[in-house]
């Protein structure tokens, strides 16, 4: 990471070394190793290494993220609490923790300890100032129009997905699963930005990315896992432009002033506004302003003031009555100007 520039990647997907506690209490009856544990992994001598080894690769990361970029922290019971400390001493923001519920997790052999099902995500900005991208619209299409909860329910990498050896065991103990990867950069990234991953493994990260008109950046000391994530990448094929473009947020659409839909006659001056439930009613101003009794101002301000509420969206709030005795709302007109030009 050191020879990146500064401020040049988007996003960051980090799934670092576990620290593996207890190692004897990860091994099935028969001595043999229970499936995504790899006793390699252990390579620290205590939580002191450990912690170090942690505060200086999240210190690079720092480095190398945008102002307004995010990272993706992901680990397990034995980590994650110091991966969270540690983010929150270098001065990142913490937005989110997240629960990958695994719907399909290895069981406790040993029958000593709840199963462990589930891994945590945080999520944090690079600082409390940071202007972070968070594609909500998108999340919400992809959940089914429902806000996204932070608990997902996603299965382990399993099938044909898997990556295996010439002896058709799996190569990497803990290769994430694509969903997992695809809701994260979804979540945070544009087409076209950088998203690096510092442990690369098998590749699912770049692979990802690529999939999803990123660019990304991957780093990895296991040459046997670097060769696969190569192959891996290679079969990658990017989706078309029009299928990696995400549903834009309210916030991020193009603005346009009520008075500019007076001006056009899509809503005209002397346009008689009401609200859905057909309460109240206002007359529209030449000016774009509209009077209900005695409030007169804008529509979001006249919207607040006859319903008492500190705000109001005008444009979801007023309806004009179209023929036939139909309401349409004012975001309905809003619409026809901006596509109309």
């Amino acid at each position: 990471m050191r020879t990146l520039p500064p401020a040049s990647v988007h996003a960051i997907f980090a799934d670092p070394p576990y620290n593996l506690q207890l190692k004897g209490e990860l091994r099935r009856p028969d001595d043999s190793l229970v499936d995504g544990v790899d006793e390699a992994w252990d390579r620290f001598d205590d939580l002191a290494a450990y912690d170090a080894f942690t505060r200086e690769w999240l210190t690079e990361a720092r480095r190398v993220l945008r102002k307004d970029g995010t990272i993706w922290v992901i680990g397990s019971y034995h980590n994650i609490f110091r991966l969270g400390a540690a983010l929150q001493d270098l001065g990142y923001w913490i937005l989110n923790d997240v629960i990958w519920r695994k719907a399909n997790p290895m069981p406790n052999f040993r029958g000593r300890r709840f199963t462990n099902a589930h891994e945590t995500l945080i999520w944090a900005a690079r600082g409390p100032e940071s202007r972070y991208r968070f594609n909500y619209a998108a999340m919400k299409s992809l959940n089914d129009d429902l806000q996204m909860r932070s608990d997902w329910f996603i299965p382990l990498c399993t099938g044909a997905e898997r990556l295996r050896d010439g002896k058709g065991a799996k190569l990497h103990p803990t290769q994430k699963p694509e969903a997992l990867l695809h809701r994260v950069i979804l979540s945070c990234t544009a087409p076209g930005e950088v998203v690096l991953d510092p442990f690369l493994g098998t590749g699912t990260t770049a692979a990802v990315a690529k999939r999803l008109g990123r660019r990304y950046i991957g780093l990895e000391r296991e040459e046997r896992y670097a060769d696969a994530a190569a192959a891996r990448l290679a079969a990658v094929r990017p989706l078309e432009e029009a299928a990696i473009q995400t549903t834009p947020a309210k916030r991020e659409q193009p603005r346009i002033p009520f008075g500019a839909l007076v001006e056009r006659g899509l809503v005209p001056a002397g346009t008689v506004l009401t609200d859905r439930a057909r309460r109240w009613q206002a007359t529209v101003g030449a000016d774009g302003s509209i009077r209900c009794g005695r409030a007169q101002g804008s529509i979001h301000q006249v919207g607040a003031a006859v319903q008492e509420a500190p705000s109001c969206n005008g444009w979801a709030f007023w309806h004009v009555v179209a023929p036939g005795g139909r309401l349409r709302v004012l975001d309905e007109f809003r619409a026809e100007a901006l596509g109309g030009g």
